[in-house]
This record gives C-alpha cells, structure tokens and sequence, in this order.
C-alpha cells in the first residue's frame, strides 16, 4: 500500500489524540505547510506527507537533496516523466513551500525551499533503510547507495556526508574542537580558535537562525556527521581550496589524493 493510500485511511484513535488533530485541520490552502498564521503554527503531517508520497515528486526531492537548483526539463528527465507532469508536481511541491523558485533571465530553476527540508528528506531516506533492513537477513544488510563514491563522499543538501563525513566528525570530537552531550553539539573554545584560524566567521553565522554545529545521522554509515553552517562551511571551503569537487551528475564529492590529504592534516582525520 502506497503512502497517499495509508494516509487516507482514518483509524480509531484514543480519545486524548482528537484534540491534536483537529488543531492539525486547521491548515488552509495558500498558508503554506511550513509556515504560521496570525501566530499560530500550522503544520499538517499528512499534507506533507502527501506531497513527499507520490514517487515522482519524491524523486524530484532527492534530486534536489544535492543542493543544486534545477529545471523542469532536468527534474523530468530524473524522474522519467513528461513535461507537462513534471510541471504539475512543481507546482504542488512549490504551494506546500517544499521548493522554491529561482528565476534567471527566461529560465527558471528549482531548489529545495530551506535545509529543513533537506532534513526530512535525509531523515526519510534513513527510516526507509531501517524498515527495509527491519525484513532482511542480519547478514545481508546493506544501508545507503550501492555507489561506492556517494558512499565515500557525497553532498547531503550543503554539507559532507558519507565516509569522509562521518570520520571527519569522529576526528572533531577527539580533538576536543566540538563537544557532544546527550546528542546536542557545541562548538568548544578551542574549537572556535581553530575555525577562526582557517578563516571561519563566527561572528556572521551566530547572527543566523540556523545553529552553528549539529550531528546528522548519516543515511549509509548510520553515524553522525556534521551539519549545521560549520558543516556548510567545510565543504565549502575545501571546494574552494579545490581539495574536492562537485560530481556533475550525482551529489557524489570527489576529493582529490591531495586535497584528501590536506583535509586530513588540518582536521586530523586517520584515512586507511
């Protein structure tokens, strides 16, 4: 049973759970699913899962968790389906506020709307791999891409996740640069020297709504990596020093032999 399916059937749910779902109706056409009304937060888990459900538009998403802002033409060629159909799901992912538009001279580009969407959908990818691992054999489990160089190395929205990722987070936290409790990530003193250091601006990125460190739980190695606008910050600053590149037809992150190893000397990651 599909996604769209599951969520139109109604269940008998308890008493307690009622009240919950009627502030959930609350949501109108035109608010948005993300967004609020006369300070009152609308969010509807069916409507976004409705328009994440359908398997074209969910591979439209997972093009865009890359970061890259695409066209109509392209996402229907990912999706491999018409223009014209393509059309009508942009159109629904951009009401529910999923996407956004970009307009450049006659063309016009779509991205995902902000990196909490991209956390969804990361967050979606990973709960599929367990429920699919939930009903394989224990030593048959395999979890994210069959690519063995997304595997390595790859963009989650505008960070690094893969190996690299994972092992660069590993190498932060015994450094003592960050500080993890609990789940919850901190950026120590030292840390914050050493960022500042390599020309990180922390004064810029505190002034954001988005916060400066947290873990993401990486969808093939099921460890955490960094996200967050530190983990922006690296994988921007290691394109910029053309460690590593942007795969043109993947989200896939190819470091050089010498841009890896310079990645690995100033963070202090152990490659085998």
């Amino acid at each position: 049973m599909g996604l769209e399916a599951c969520i139109q059937e109604k269940p008998i749910l308890p008493n307690s759970l009622h009240t919950n779902i009627r502030c959930m109706r609350k949501y109108k056409k035109g608010t948005g699913l993300l967004g609020s009304r006369e300070n009152t937060v609308e969010f509807n888990i069916a409507q976004v899962a409705a328009l994440m459900g359908d398997s074209s538009r969910a591979l439209m998403l997972n093009a865009l968790l890359g970061g890259k802002a695409l066209t109509a033409t392209e996402l229907a060629t990912y999706a491999d389906i018409s223009a014209q159909t393509a059309s009508t799901h942009l159109n629904k992912l951009v009401e529910g506020q999923l996407i956004q538009v970009r307009k450049q001279g006659r063309h016009k580009y779509f991205q995902l709307k902000s990196y909490q969407v991209a956390e969804v959908i990361e967050g979606m990818l990973n709960l599929n791999a367990q429920l699919t691992s939930a009903h394989s054999n224990e030593h048959e489990i395999k979890t994210g891409p069959n690519d063995k160089d997304l595997k390595h190395s790859r963009i989650c929205y505008d960070h690094l996740a893969g190996e690299i990722a994972v092992q660069l987070y590993q190498a932060l936290l015994k450094k003592g640069w960050l500080l993890e409790d609990n789940l919850q990530l901190s950026l120590t003193e030292s840390g914050r020297l050493a960022f500042a250091s390599f020309g990180f601006n922390l004064a810029e990125c505190e002034s954001k709504k988005r916060p400066m460190c947290k873990p993401c739980l990486d969808w093939s190695e099921r460890r955490s990596h960094l996200a967050g606008m530190l983990g922006k910050w690296i994988l921007e600053d290691a394109l910029a020093h053309q460690w590593a590149s942007r795969d043109l037809d993947s989200r896939a992150i190819r470091f050089s032999r010498s841009g890896l190893k310079k990645l690995s000397l100033r963070y202090g990651l152990t490659l085998s």
